[in-house]
């Protein structure tokens, strides 16, 4: 299943309602799983972002609708990156290599 790394921001309402109910961040992570994608790893971090999600999806259309849900609530923001393993990277540069060199 392809991986998506989604950065979220939360409001000021967001970071009110983690503070008074830290159990909530679980909750939104089923509801991310219950939309169709895995939560593989979590991380509160500093900086421009508060947390970096690791996802598996089927598809980017699923990671899209996950984002708009959160984001339709208020409470945070979100920046999504589709995460490409190195390997399958240098792969497609191979083969761009092998093409040309027939060419």
């Amino acid at each position: 299943m392809p991986t998506f790394i989604m950065l979220s921001t939360l409001s000021p309402s967001g970071v009110e309602t983690l503070r008074n109910h830290p159990e909530r961040l679980r909750g939104v992570n089923e509801e991310v799983e219950a939309m169709g994608a895995k939560v593989v790893a979590q991380y509160a971090v500093l900086g421009n972002f508060d947390f970096v999600n690791i996802l598996e999806a089927p598809d980017e259309l699923t990671v899209a609708r996950i984002a708009m849900e959160l984001g339709s609530r208020g409470t945070m923001k979100t920046t999504t990156l589709t995460a490409i393993p190195v390997s399958s990277f240098l792969d497609a540069l191979d083969e761009d290599k092998d093409r040309a060199s027939k060419t």
